[in-house]
């Protein structure tokens, strides 16, 4: 039986859905990579469509009505088939092509991933690989609506609907420039951490989220910032020539540290060590690339550490 003329797009449900989630009409038009009083057209017309009065909107955000509470259950449903659909037409797409979409955080794709790739490339000379570098929030959204075949982030947990396999794992260390007052003191306790502006990576990045994670449950909240930046090197930069503090992954540090322009703080009451995870929808049939270079990591991480600093 077909479906009537007035069943609702799946891109408007897919946005009603989110402004469940949020709150917001403008965060979740933000989300979706559209304007303001372009989501609010389109949440009107479903609303027409339905003939329901879906959210009701005040200055402070906006909620679902009961009738909304209710169309975004069954519109979940909806919208998870339709990602599993087009998780596995990207993935058949990139099994006829011999082309493998990766989407990774900053940390794994600068630090890890150019090692990864450049032997699995010399495996695979006849395939190609395409990159897309964003934060970890950003790479499971690309990897939920299927426009990734493979996902890596530096997240605490994949979300849910994915599936994860660890792929390596790293340490977030403190560090500052040679001539901060801590570099003198060399240790701090972490309420002195959390009491003092840190130089960030934006929100959505998966060190941020350990760091607030860690900071949280500590009881102390979340981290202050005078300076967000969207990339680990661009943070590593502005450390090594400011005067404030970052938390920063080691793999992205190690080389300053070393050379003595980074001097790593031990901070007293906190460590923060974290998975390197790969991800891809559920439910979906991987194609053989991506299965392919989900075993050769595996392996790879399989192996003793010596053999694999000789390889």
């Amino acid at each position: 039986m077909p479906l009537p003329a007035y069943f609702p797009e799946l891109a408007s449900l897919d946005l009603f859905t989110t402004v469940v989630e949020v709150g917001s009409v403008s965060r979740a038009a933000k989300a979706h990579g559209i304007t303001q009083p372009s989501a609010s057209s389109r949440l009107k017309h479903l609303e027409r469509q339905l003939g329901l009065q879906l959210l009701e909107r005040s200055p402070s955000g906006s909620r679902p009505t009961d009738a909304g509470v209710v169309v975004a259950e069954w519109a979940e449903a909806i919208l998870r088939a339709a990602h599993e659909l087009n998780a596995g037409l990207g993935a058949f797409r990139a099994e006829q092509t011999g082309r493998l979409r990766i989407a990774a955080s900053f940390t794994i794709a600068e630090y890890l991933l150019p090692q990864w790739l450049d032997r699995f490339s010399r495996q695979h000379p006849k395939d190609s690989i395409a990159l897309e570098v964003l934060n970890s929030t950003v790479v499971t959204e690309r990897v939920r609506r299927g426009e990734a075949d493979l996902g890596f982030i530096e997240s605490p947990s994949a979300a849910a609907g994915l599936v994860s396999q660890t792929v390596g794992s790293d340490e977030l260390v403190t560090v500052v420039a040679p001539g901060h007052p801590w570099s003198r003191r060399g240790s701090v306790p972490v309420e002195a951490l959390a009491a003092t502006p840190l130089v960030m990576r934006e929100a959505g990045s998966g060190t941020r989220q350990a760091l607030e994670s860690a900071l949280i449950e500590l009881g102390l909240g979340p981290p202050t910032t005078v300076l967000e930046l969207g990339s680990t090197s661009a943070v590593r930069t502005a450390v090594v020539h400011g005067n404030a503090p970052t938390v920063i992954s080691r793999l992205a540090v190690a080389a300053e540290i070393n050379s003595a322009q980074l001097v790593e703080i031990h901070i007293r009451g906190l460590r923060i060590e974290r998975q390197l995870r790969a991800i891809w929808p559920e439910g979906s049939t991987l194609s053989s690339l991506a299965r392919a270079l989900l075993n050769d990591l595996s392996a790879e991480t399989s192996r003793p550490a010596r053999a694999r600093q000789h390889s």
